[in-house]
């Protein structure tokens, strides 16, 4: 059987769905007063469906409800009653069309101006079951008025009358949306229900008998908590998106971090280590009495891997090895280098750490150039910090390079390409920032001008050295690979 509620107006939609689960859990909300419920099987417990009927309405009443109830075969059947007749409908399975005949054809319009995710599934025989007010359709609000339009330039007025036109002549002229409405005019279900599943709350609380101070006791609290908050994402095939963890201090203070996780996890052991290694980065100024561990759920991640190319580290390590090394260098030190748009030399912002899979070029390729179609590619290994270096120059151009850093040996200039000169951030203030150092390898603010030469040495080895113009001195800036 499958029955539908509908509440008066104004009514507490939290209320109708109480009064609908204590029922059934197979409902599907279908508007703030409007459910459908399955109520097979209730018959052992409440008798027939007029006894189950009177039930639900003892039971809304209860509650300050007034409802209206329809019982029938199909949920479109329970839902196009309700919406046109008070108090309790009954219906036999079997005989929805012959009830639906009467009512008017415009019951459709609301009925099949649901949500488009519910009308999008297609035209499925469900099986019998409580039917309160959902959206299936197959239509929007716009097509479904004029399709109503439609009927009433055919003097139609009735369900009945449109569900004896045939189909095929339905079909041709109102298209596959006509049809639909059809099926839904003999009291058909174009989908089947689609239970509503509680909110559930990922979280775990443990308030402790005496306070605790450190990381050591706290990884106990904090592991007793996450494996079975990780047991419970595990049996809904969920992944955690965020950690919450809060702790509730002695001082009445609440200390509260979050962490915002690369990929859906739940093992336990990970999630426990990468909160330990951020509360030891953000440790809390009191000693800990209730400890709070939430995550927000995601659905979990499908991985589906390679036989040719070779697995990126899981999500899990990196995340771990990503804490530990923003725990010792400190927040914004870790991660991707990434371009940015500026003219200043080496200049790069940090990005978080996030590999991803080399893209394949096709069967047999896995990503890869053949040799006879490589490019050529020049690569600067730029240093960190400008090397310092003596240049002799004659007639504008250098002549010869040399420099006290072990493994640069230099020498006499064979070839070279140049001056390239660069400047920038002149008009900002030098006293806001910065090293100061030569050649504005400084902070983002400060002032660069120099000019720069890509020299070949007689060592073999190709360097790219620039004069700072503002000091007047020579520095090797990287080596050309």
């Amino acid at each position: 059987m499958t029955g539908a509620l509908y509440a008066a107006a104004g009514s507490d939609p939290d209320r109708l769905v109480e009064v609908a689960r204590e029922f059934s859990p197979r409902i599907e909300v279908c508007g703030p007063r409007e459910i459908t419920l399955d109520l097979s099987g209730l018959a052992r417990l409440f008798g027939d469906a007029r006894a189950i009927a009177g039930e639900l309405r003892r039971t809304a009443a209860d509650r300050g409800l007034q409802v209206r109830i329809a019982i029938a075969g199909t949920r479109t059947a329970a839902r196009l009653l309700v919406r046109h007749r008070a108090g309790i409908t009954i219906v036999e399975p079997g005989d929805e069309a012959s009830a639906l005949a009467p009512l008017p054809h415009d019951l459709l319009t609301g009925l099949t101006s649901g949500p488009p995710e519910v009308r999008s599934r297609g035209s499925l025989d469900p099986p019998q079951g409580t039917a309160l007010s959902s959206g299936a359709g197959s239509s929007g609000p716009a097509e479904a008025a004029e399709l109503a339009a439609a009927f009433r330039r055919w003097g139609l007025r009735t369900l009945g009358e449109v569900a004896a036109l045939p189909s095929a002549d339905v079909a041709a002229r109102l298209g596959q949306a006509g049809v639909q409405w059809q099926r839904l005019a003999r009291g058909e279900d174009p989908a089947p229900l689609v239970p509503a599943v509680p909110e559930e709350r990922f979280e775990q609380a443990l308030d402790l008998e005496w306070p605790i101070e450190g990381l050591e006791p706290l990884s106990f609290v904090l592991g007793r908590l996450i494996e079975p908050l990780s047991a419970h994402l595990e049996r809904r095939d969920r992944g955690a998106a965020v950690l919450h963890v809060r702790l509730h201090l002695v001082s009445k203070a609440t200390h509260e971090r979050s962490l915002q996780l690369p990929a859906p996890m739940r093992d336990a052991r990970t999630l426990r280590t990468l909160a330990l290694l951020d509360l030891e980065s953000h440790p809390p100024q009191a000693a800990i009495d209730r400890v709070v561990v939430a995550v927000d759920p995601t659905p979990a991640r499908v991985l589906q891997y390679s036989l040719i190319t070779r697995p990126l580290p899981s999500p899990e390590q990196v995340s771990t090895l990503m804490a530990r090394l923003n725990a010792l260098m400190g927040e914004g030190r870790c991660g991707s280098p990434a371009p940015v748009d500026s003219w200043r030399p080496g200049a790069f912002s940090m990005v978080p750490f996030a590999p991803v899979e080399a893209p394949s070029d096709g069967p047999g390729q896995v990503g890869q150039v053949s040799k006879t179609e490589a490019p050529v590619v020049v690569a600067l290994r730029r240093f960190r910090f400008a090397v310092p270096a003596r240049v002799q120059v004659e007639d504008g151009r250098p002549v010869r390079v040399t420099t006290e850093r072990r493994g640069l040996d230099g020498g006499r200039i064979e070839k070279c390409a140049g001056p390239w000169r660069t400047s920038g951030e002149w008009w900002a203030d030098t006293r806001s920032g910065g090293s100061g150092r030569p050649g504005g390898a400084g902070g983002e603010n400060t002032p660069w001008d120099r000019d720069e030469w890509d020299v070949t040495a007689s060592d073999g080895a190709t360097y790219r050295i620039f004069r700072a113009r503002d000091a007047n001195a020579w520095f090797i800036d990287g080596v050309l690979d």
